[in-house]
């Protein structure tokens, strides 16, 4: 009896979010980014699939963000664009750069074994000030913002381009994705959130004032931020550079684990 012949597609298609969704599904922590992307028609998106499912799927934008089996096939895709950042988990982003490294310019930074954390059950209250940002808080959050950005990525995004990181602020802070703690004019805690889908939400750029840091600050206010999350999807994740020795301290005070690893190529 001959075998089942495999519809497997050999050169990458436009997906539909209905395949996003579902390929997404394998790994809601992982893809929290694509899927996030995809829901809000953000994105442009390049995959690969057999018998309709997609087996591999690539944001290709300022951020390129690969997932799934054989990246690497993603590499004419990739080349065309001008990536600020190549960014996911560290084998996908292994298997793409190993075919794209010839094409692009060395990066300036490459991070691999970053971990990611998970939270799937509240952890004890802060009983902090924690709330939803709102229009007050902008002005204050604008050079925090900046500053978390410079602190992490290298870059001062004031420098960059000041109008656009102004406008994604306020976006944030528009679509409830952005929560503070503060005294007066001191950030106590503030973090946002980069994705956020039925199955996860991911945290970034979680900042405390530099005078007022080592006070336990962001572990009491993490806490509630996580409680408050954990409350509209069932996981809470974010991801840390390994050398962040205080901030893995904290994510894990919280009862966060470690569930794999991203590398980021930073151009």
């Amino acid at each position: 009896m001959p075998c089942a012949t495999i519809a497997a597609v050999t050169e990458p298609i436009e997906p539909r979010l209905d395949q996003i969704v579902d390929f997404c599904a394998g790994d809601p922590v992982e893809r929290v980014f694509l899927e996030d992307v995809a829901r809000r028609g953000l994105g442009r998106f390049s995959a690969f699939a057999e018998n309709g499912r997609l087996t591999a799927l690539c944001h290709v934008g300022a951020n390129v963000v690969p997932s799934g089996h054989d990246c690497g096939r993603f590499a004419g895709v990739a080349a065309r664009g001008r990536a600020r950042m190549i960014i996911g988990d560290e084998h996908a982003v292994g298997e793409l750069w190993a075919d794209l490294r010839e094409r692009m310019p060395a990066p300036r930074d490459d991070r691999p074994g970053q971990p990611v954390f998970v939270i799937d059950e509240p952890p004890e209250p802060g009983n902090t000030g924690l709330r939803a940002a709102t229009d007050d808080d902008y002005q204050l959050l604008v050079p925090a913002c900046a500053a978390a950005h410079e602190e992490e990525i290298g870059i001062d995004p004031m420098a960059r381009d000041a109008e656009g990181f102004r406008w994604r602020t306020r976006a944030q802070i528009e679509e409830g994705r952005s929560w503070i703690w503060r005294d007066d004019g001191t950030i106590l805690f503030k973090a946002e959130a980069s994705a956020w889908t039925p199955s996860a939400v991911q945290l970034q750029q979680v900042w405390v004032d530099p005078p007022v840091r080592n006070r336990r600050h962001a572990q009491r206010a993490l806490r509630d931020l996580i409680r408050l999350l954990l409350e509209r999807a069932p996981v809470v994740c974010l991801f840390v550079r390994p050398e962040n020795a205080p901030a893995v301290r904290v994510y894990e005070a919280v009862g966060m684990r470690r569930q794999g690893a991203y590398r980021s190529l930073i151009f």
